[in-house]
């Protein structure tokens, strides 16, 4: 089962090749999205990766959550479903 991770506080000048880049580096990543503002085109500063192995997801957690990045303290944890929208 696929664990996806919210990663938060990015340099705004990552890329989701990058991202997928740095944590492809602890197991196998079936997805890296780096969230892009639709108005301006611009990274939002956070992202989504997404792992095969639920064991990976983890590791990443605890090696990633805090680090630098680009002088920046990045912020990795277990995403949270999204919301249903109501209409």
């Amino acid at each position: 089962m696929a664990k996806k991770l919210f990663v938060g506080n990015l340099p705004y000048t990552m890329t989701s090749d990058q991202l997928r880049e740095l944590f492809a580096a602890i197991g196998t990543v079936t997805d890296a999205n780096v969230v892009i503002d639709k108005m301006n085109q611009r990274s939002r500063g956070f992202g989504f990766v997404e792992f095969e192995k639920d064991e990976d997801a983890a590791k990443a957690i605890t090696a990633l959550d805090g680090s630098d990045q680009g002088g920046r303290k990045m912020v990795v944890k277990e995403a949270l479903p999204r919301p249903e929208k109501t209409v």
